[in-house]
């Protein structure tokens, strides 16, 4: 049996949405529209925009959380065991959060991922220079 905090973190879902007033950068809350394309829920999608701000927060002043942490971050995102673990893994599933050194950091793999994604459809499929991009 697989623990859930010992889950697989490879990949997850996000939702794509090709109307052009859908886009991120169009909202007031770029960063809650992303965790929206993440989290089906509301709730889970404004813990982990605030998770991430608490790694982020941490991270800048170079005491990042440590995974040893999880009670602690339990309580203060007032959630419970499984339902932390379950978002964690999504936003590392995504690119947005990677685990090293025991340690919670923010991750660029989801910009570069899509960037990857955009190059290969814009040159591959649509037959389009990349310098066009």
């Amino acid at each position: 049996m697989t623990l859930i905090k010992k889950a697989p973190k490879t990949a997850t879902t996000i939702v794509i949405r090709s109307d052009t007033n859908a886009r991120i950068s169009q909202s007031r809350d770029p960063y809650y529209m992303l965790m929206r394309r993440l989290f089906q829920e509301e709730a889970t999608a404004t813990r982990g925009q605030k998770f991430l701000n608490m790694v982020e927060d941490r991270q800048k002043a170079g005491n990042p959380i440590k995974i040893q942490e999880w009670k602690s971050i339990l309580e203060q995102l007032n959630v419970s065991r499984a339902s932390f673990y379950g978002m964690r893994n999504k936003l590392t599933g995504a690119g947005l959060l990677s685990i090293k050194n025991g340690e919670y950091r923010l991750s660029g793999t989801f910009s570069k991922d899509l960037i990857d994604m955009a190059r290969w459809w814009w040159t591959a499929i649509l037959q389009n220079d990349e310098k066009n991009l």
